[in-house]
């Protein structure tokens, strides 16, 4: 399975409630390009923080859920945000990270995924946490966390891949004022 399909199958998973943050770099412009709605969040910058954003969204949005869409490479960028993430445990959080051991988005250069397992972090961090490398297996997780409380923590393991899909064309204030918009609904 390659980024672009996986990151469509999370998203065709979620509700019209749910509130999406991607990471930056190709894992916002393939959830962009899968499924564009008001209540995805595209970092465009910023490496490693959609899941600080992801944080502070599901602690005052606590009746909606909150997927944070996340890389290897970003995620080791801030690995503090997984112990506070623990720490906090906010019910609503759902964080899928898409690990094929690369920063590709600059060029696939090697992350340290091979070696550190970002899951096993997560887990004696306090997340419920789950590892899939298959279409049929992340389909089938997604719906078995869906009533389940967080922070929920999935990696999904994928290949590199050539593919890349379109830029974002929306200017970043654009992208944040619709949001919030949606969100305040």
């Amino acid at each position: 399975m390659i980024r672009r399909e996986a990151v469509e199958v999370v998203a065709n998973s979620l509700t019209s409630k749910d509130i999406a943050v991607s990471a930056n770099g190709f894992i916002s412009r393939d959830l962009h390009e899968a499924k564009d709605r008001t209540m995805n969040f595209y970092m465009i910058g910023s490496m490693g923080l959609a899941s600080s954003i992801g944080l502070g969204l599901a602690i005052k949005n606590s009746k909606r859920r909150v997927y944070i869409f996340d890389g290897d490479g970003n995620i080791l960028m801030n690995l503090g945000s997984i112990v506070t993430i623990g720490s906090l445990k906010p019910k609503n959080l759902i964080h899928i990270v898409f690990d094929n051991s690369a920063h590709e988005s600059t060029g696939g250069q090697p992350t340290n995924s091979a070696q550190v397992k970002i899951d096993m972090l997560a887990k004696a961090a306090n997340y419920k946490v789950f590892r899939v490398n298959s279409k049929i297996k992340l389909e089938s997780i997604l719906k078995k966390i869906k009533n389940m409380s967080g922070p929920i923590f999935v990696l999904v393991k994928i290949e590199k891949n050539k593919y890349v899909s379109r830029r974002i064309e929306m200017e970043p204030t654009l992208i944040k004022t619709r949001f919030m918009k949606a969100i305040s609904r």
